[in-house]
C-alpha cells in the first residue's frame, strides 16, 4: 500500500509557519497563496532578476517543487523564505506527479519552478500541468525572466517572428540535418548549446546558413555575461577563442528574402540524415520541400549518397 504524502504545512495543522520574505533586511509579510499549481518564473542567472509577486508567491506556497533543491535554495535563503522543497526532475517525474496531485487534492498549494528561467521552457513541467488541469485543479502562470526573450532582445536580430529550437541533437550527423531544416524557416531562431558542443555548432551553422547575422549570449545577467555579434562565418572563424564555460543561446537572423536556393553541402547533410531513416522515395520528398533545389538534381544526388551509404562510404 503507497504511503500517502505527507502533510501540507497550512494554518489548520501548524501554526509554526511564518509566510514572508526579506528585502534588504527589510521583512514583508507573504499571504497564503491560492489553492493550485502556480508556476514561477525564477532568475537565469542574477538573483535580483525576480518580480515581487514571485517572491510573495513562493513564501505563500506550501510546497516549491524544483528541479535541483540546492540551487533553489540558494534563491529561497537569499531571500529568506522558509518553505518545503520538494524534487521534480524528468528522473522523478513519473513518482513526483502524484504526490503532488494528492497534495492539491488536499487544497494545498504548490510553486513548480525551474533550475533558471521559466518553467516548462526544456523541462518536464508540461506533463505535470496537463494532470494538473485534467483534476480539475487551478494553474497559475507568474511570468518573469527567460533566458528565450533575454537572448532575443539584446542580439540585435528581427523579433517580430521568431522560432525556439531548445537544443540541438548531441550527434554532428543528426545536429547537421536538423539545422538544414531549420535554414529554411522565415523567422528568426533561437537555441541553446552546451558549451562542449558550441564550437562544432557555430561551425556547422556556418556552412550551413552561411553569413546570416548571428549573436551568440554567453552567461545572460551573471557575472561573466557576454554577447557577440557577426556574421556566422566570423563568428566560426573565431570560434577557437570562444570561452566555453558557460550556458549559451545562439541567435541567428531569418534567411534573406533572395535566399531561396539551399546549398550543396547543406542539401547533402540533410539528404544523409534522411536516408538514414527513409527511403530514396521519402527522403528526395521531403529535400524537395526544404531545398528550393530541382528534384530530378535532387533525385540523382540522393541515389549517389545511398549508393555510398551501402557500401560503408558514408559518415557514421
Amino acid at each position: 500500500m503507497r504511503a500517502k504524502p505527507a502533510p501540507i504545512n497550512t494554518p489548520e495543522n501548524t501554526e509554526a509557519v511564518s509566510r514572508g520574505f526579506s528585502i534588504d533586511a527589510h521583512r514583508l509579510a507573504a499571504p497564503k497563496a491560492a489553492p493550485g499549481l502556480h508556476l514561477v518564473a525564477t532568475p537565469i542567472g542574477n538573483l535580483g532578476d525576480i518580480t515581487l509577486r514571485a517572491l510573495q508567491t513562493l513564501a505563500g506556497v506550501d510546497i516549491i517543487a524544483c528541479e535541483d533543491t540546492r540551487i533553489t535554495r540558494r534563491l529561497t535563503e537569499r531571500y529568506d523564505i522558509s518553505a518545503q522543497l520538494k524534487p521534480y526532475h524528468e528522473h522523478n517525474a513519473e513518482a513526483a506527479r502524484p504526490k503532488i496531485l494528492e497534495w492539491l487534492a488536499q487544497g494545498g498549494s504548490v510553486a513548480l519552478v525551474s533550475d533558471a528561467g521559466t518553467p516548462l521552457i526544456s523541462d518536464p513541467g508540461y506533463k505535470l500541468v496537463r494532470e494538473v488541469c485534467a483534476a480539475g485543479h487551478a494553474v497559475y502562470a507568474l511570468p518573469g525572466p527567460s533566458s528565450v526573450l533575454a537572448a532575443l532582445s539584446v542580439a540585435a536580430l528581427p523579433t517580430d517572428r521568431f522560432f525556439f529550437e531548445g537544443f540541438l541533437p548531441s550527434k554532428s550527423a543528426a545536429r547537421r540535418t536538423r539545422l538544414a531544416e531549420l535554414a529554411r524557416i522565415d523567422a528568426t531562431l533561437v537555441m541553446f548549446e552546451s558549451g562542449n558542443r558550441v564550437q562544432d555548432t557555430l561551425a556547422e551553422l556556418a556552412g550551413i546558413m552561411g553569413t546570416r547575422e548571428a549573436a551568440i549570449c554567453r552567461e545572460l545577467t551573471k557575472l561573466h555575461e557576454e554577447i557577440s555579434r557577426a556574421p556566422l562565418n566570423e563568428l566560426a572563424r573565431e570560434a577557437d577563442t570562444l570561452e566555453t564555460r558557460g550556458e549559451f543561446v545562439l541567435v541567428i537572423a531569418p534567411p534573406a528574402a533572395d535566399a531561396e536556393v539551399m546549398t550543396a553541402d547543406a542539401l547533402d547533410d540533410l539528404l544523409r540524415g534522411q536516408l538514414a531513416s527513409q527511403t530514396v522515395k521519402d527522403a528526395v520528398a521531403h529535400a524537395v520541400e526544404l531545398s528550393g533545389r530541382p528534384r530530378r538534381e535532387i533525385y540523382a544526388r540522393a541515389l549517389e549518397l545511398a549508393k555510398d551509404l551501402r557500401s560503408g562510404d558514408g559518415e557514421d
